[in-house]
């Protein structure tokens, strides 16, 4: 039989980038006895809180904010781990769709199309992780493809 180990999704990488992120953002030292969990709290989205949501509606500045944190972290954990520079641009109707890319040097290594951004988070911290983590896995792969594009803008 063999033994399946459960890893915290607090331990992946991008958990860790994201968490980072929101420290950055504390200037005031508001968050800083906040424990990470907490602080990534207004991602998950479960069924419930999902119900209280409108289907259709404007998002509001916090759910922006927290969709480019997320994506920054994105392109920090493929940065580190790549070492070229990746710079997030999102284009974003006050509707909630747009798109959201990720480029380094001339390449878009992440490209994703935005619906329903009000309603944005997942269902729990390990969907949170795993999102992040195959984000991450596919920019990484997209640079490895194409290295002399990513590197030379």
């Amino acid at each position: 039989m063999v033994e399946t180990v459960e890893v915290s999704p607090m331990e992946s990488v991008f958990i860790r980038e994201l968490v980072k992120q929101w420290r950055a953002q504390d200037s005031y030292g508001t968050w800083e006895k906040k424990s990470d969990e907490v602080l990534l709290e207004p991602y998950v989205v479960d069924k419930e809180k999902r119900k209280t949501l409108p289907i259709m509606g404007d998002p509001d500045p916090e759910t922006l904010w927290r969709l480019e944190l997320f994506y920054n972290a994105v392109g920090m954990a493929i940065e580190r781990q790549t070492g070229v520079m990746v710079t997030p641009m999102m284009k974003m109707h006050h509707e909630g769709f747009g798109r959201m890319v990720l480029i380094a040097g001339r390449l878009i290594v992440v490209n994703k199309q935005l619906r329903d951004v009000h309603r944005f988070g997942f269902l729990s911290l390990v969907k949170l992780a795993e999102e992040g983590e195959k984000l991450v896995a596919a920019g990484v792969d997209m640079i490895t493809q194409y290295p002399e594009v990513a590197k030379y803008g």
